[in-house]
């Protein structure tokens, strides 16, 4: 088969990753790729998607898989299927589940999935109203796409009002804030629930826990994702059976009587209250740096269980029974401003753990932190305790000048000890 992967980041370099170890995978691409992904297979510059279209036509292009959320939105889906080649993500219609924030909590509450009370609005006294009639802290996101950083938890009503003012100007996040959608604050735990879904049918992957906040102990400012690990001992079969009845099923089956049926995966980011699943949010592809933990659980065929998913024959998909424990490692600055580049130096990589590279470039042949969120170090073992220390392990054997990352990844399973 030959695979064409759109995208640049640590879930794109996941999934290659897994891709290239299968017999029946021939040739890699990516559009754009990184610098380390250049390593897997080839990268492209292309100027827009109907090139890239053109491209995979030209170049017998088995399949294409949509890594990040920005493409879906703008419809690469349904730029592909009309030049009648086959593609796994959602239509850019389906894809408003994480497109539209406002879209999706009303698609919740038509379709009688639980999740906070909320209100969507582009009006600032509606939202002020709405907001003295809750409990701090109060959530306020803006509608669109905003690189997972649209999001703030006043801790007061004040600050409430001056986020959804700031988000409804413009000020704070340009178009994307120009709705807002006001919600209760849902005291739990999280969990990332993922299935890959075919229009119709879904698989459910390990439940998987991710680490938002820059430092340890869940402190510092949010982030696009310090690490993960799966599956999460957290989510007890029960729970799972609930999130696929009462969340998963009705989310396809409304879908699909909607008029825009879902393919591609379906990530639910959940809070538990009370053992009871809410809905926070839905993204519509692999989240990242749960991606990276993801891939590593996956029995059997990658490209044939992508490929079944677009044809609309999904099959089921057999799991390792073995743990993985994701670590970011991310540039000096991150999250707050670039940091200049950095040559990266990798002294040795300790057996069962591997690295997958996200904010890298390639110069004669050596790879370089370009900043943000660098790499992931990535361990794998029959218990979270092994993986964890095996990642922990690789990341002592990654080095780049100003390199961060957090110590306590996996903590809601092992406690607060740290390396």
């Amino acid at each position: 088969m030959n695979i064409l992967i759109i995208g640049n980041g640590g879930r794109e370099y996941a999934i290659a990753l897994k891709l290239k170890s299968e017999k029946n995978v021939s040739n890699l691409y990516f559009a754009p790729g990184n610098g380390a992904t250049s390593k897997l297979g080839k990268n492209l510059k292309v100027k827009d998607y109907h090139e890239l279209a053109n491209f995979a036509k030209e170049n017998n292009i088995d399949l294409t898989i949509v890594g990040p959320e920005a493409p879906l939105s703008e419809g690469v889906v349904d730029i592909f299927k009309e030049y009648g080649l086959l593609i796994f993500g959602p239509s850019k219609s389906a894809a408003r589940l994480e497109g539209s924030k406002a879209f999706m909590k009303d698609f919740l509450a038509r379709n009688g999935i639980k999740t906070a009370k909320y209100l969507n609005t582009d009006d600032f006294d509606r939202a002020s109203k709405f907001i003295d009639s809750l409990n701090v802290p109060i959530v306020v996101k803006a509608d669109g796409l905003c690189a997972g950083k649209g999001v703030i938890i006043a801790k007061t009503k004040e600050e409430a009002k001056s986020s959804a003012k700031e988000m409804l100007s413009g000020e704070s996040f340009g178009d994307a804030g120009k709705c807002v959608v006001v919600e209760e604050f849902l005291d739990g735990f999280e969990l990332s629930f993922f299935a890959i879904c075919d229009g119709e049918n879904f698989v459910s992957l390990p439940v998987a826990q991710d680490h938002k906040r820059l430092l340890d102990n869940d402190e510092g400012p949010n982030t696009g994702g310090m690490g993960a690990y799966a599956p999460s001992p957290l989510a007890t079969t029960k729970l799972i059976k609930q999130v696929e009845e009462e969340v998963v099923k009705p989310t396809l089956k409304g879908m699909k009587s909607e008029g825009y049926p879902f393919c591609g995966v379906l990530f639910v980011g959940l809070m538990v209250v009370n053992d009871e699943p809410y809905v926070l949010e839905f993204n519509v592809r692999f989240g990242d740096p749960e991606c990276e933990v993801l891939m590593p659980l996956i029995d059997g065929n990658l490209s044939e269980i992508l490929l079944n998913a677009a044809k609309g024959e999904l099959k089921e998909v057999k799991l390792k029974n073995e743990f993985a424990v994701g670590v970011v490692m991310a540039s000096k600055n991150y999250p707050y401003s670039s940091t200049p580049k950095a040559k990266i130096e990798v002294l040795k990589v300790p057996q069962n753990s591997h690295i997958a590279y996200a904010g890298v470039s390639e110069e004669n042949g050596e790879i370089y932190a370009d900043g943000g969120r660098v790499l992931v170090c990535v361990g794998v073992a029959k218990s979270i305790k092994e993986a964890r220390d095996r990642a922990y392990e690789l990341c002592e054997n990654v080095k780049f000048q100003g390199s961060q990352y957090r110590k306590d990844i996996a903590w809601q399973m092992l406690g607060k000890d740290k390396k």
